[in-house]
């Protein structure tokens, strides 16, 4: 049953899948800059194959969905196969409407730059719906579960592979600024998988302990623990207030404080992944 969340989530994802489409085709595609990706392996094996590279990619992304659903199961989940399915199918139209395209700036350097800014774009769209686009991210999940290797490392090193590749039918200079496009565009992914989840543990100190908590508990509604600290000098006991905030909950908490307690002593640290084990 479709809603209105589903739909908006259905737009966002298309929107940033034609995004990344884009990128590949009017910036990696004419430079043959390979940076690491599966359409980046598509288009190496399009120099052997007779196929355009929508269609690589196509193939490609069948096989690795075949082969992660076999191999770790169904946890890809529809958006993954949609994002996989709609890449070359986009990909194709921009074949037809604009064929043998050439390159925007005539630098395969300038190239790297704008496909890693215009993905980051359409990466955006993708995270926001806790979606990705298929392709070395299942080869880095099968990494993950079989070499036991970290997700991110094993993304960098299948995607170190793949721009390695470009050795085989390009120049030095191509294969260096591949490497390079894909260390930074590993950054990009990082940024989006870490820094869009970032979450904010504040520790506060005030002696307004009930009005702040209430308003974490009933405003914010988050939720917060309370400690009893002694202070080294005076060996007073005060208490404490431990929350896990985001972005937005963590701007209006500190407004709250300021005016609530001009005085409170307030630490934060950021927090990257938060994990929950039940009882067994």
């Amino acid at each position: 049953m479709f809603n209105k969340r589903s739909v908006r989530e259905f737009l966002i994802i298309t929107f940033g899948t034609a995004v990344i489409a884009a990128a590949v085709y009017f910036f990696m595609l004419p430079s043959h800059v390979t940076v690491g990706s599966g359409t980046a392996l598509a288009m190496v094996i399009s120099n052997f194959v007779p196929l355009p590279v929508s269609a690589i990619t196509f193939l490609l992304n069948v096989v690795l969905l075949i082969i992660g659903f076999l191999l770790i199961g169904p946890e890809f989940g529809a958006k993954t196969v949609y994002c996989s399915l709609l890449m070359p199918a986009v990909m194709r139209i921009f074949e037809i409407v604009f064929p043998d395209f050439q390159s925007l700036t005539g630098d395969p350097f300038l190239d790297m730059i704008g496909y890693i800014l215009v993905v980051g774009i359409g990466l955006a769209f993708l995270f926001s719906c806790n979606a990705s686009s298929g392709g070395l991210d299942i080869v880095a999940k099968i990494m993950n579960r079989y070499l036991r290797m970290d997700l991110g490392q094993a993304m960098s090193v299948s995607g170190l592979v793949v721009a390695l590749s470009s050795a085989i039918c390009y120049d030095k200079k191509t294969v260096v600024i591949s490497l390079i496009g894909t260390y930074f565009g590993g950054m990009i992914v990082d940024h989006f998988i870490f820094g869009l989840n970032l979450k904010r543990r504040v520790c506060i100190l005030s002696p307004k302990v009930e009005e702040i908590t209430q308003f974490i508990l009933h405003d914010l509604h988050s939720g917060a623990s309370l400690y009893d600290a002694t202070g080294a000098y005076d060996n007073v006991v005060r208490r404490e207030i431990i929350t896990i905030v985001d972005k937005q909950e963590y701007k209006r908490l500190m407004d709250y404080v300021r005016k609530t307690d001009p005085t409170a002593f307030v630490t934060v640290y950021s927090v990257n992944e938060i994990s929950y084990q039940p009882k067994k």
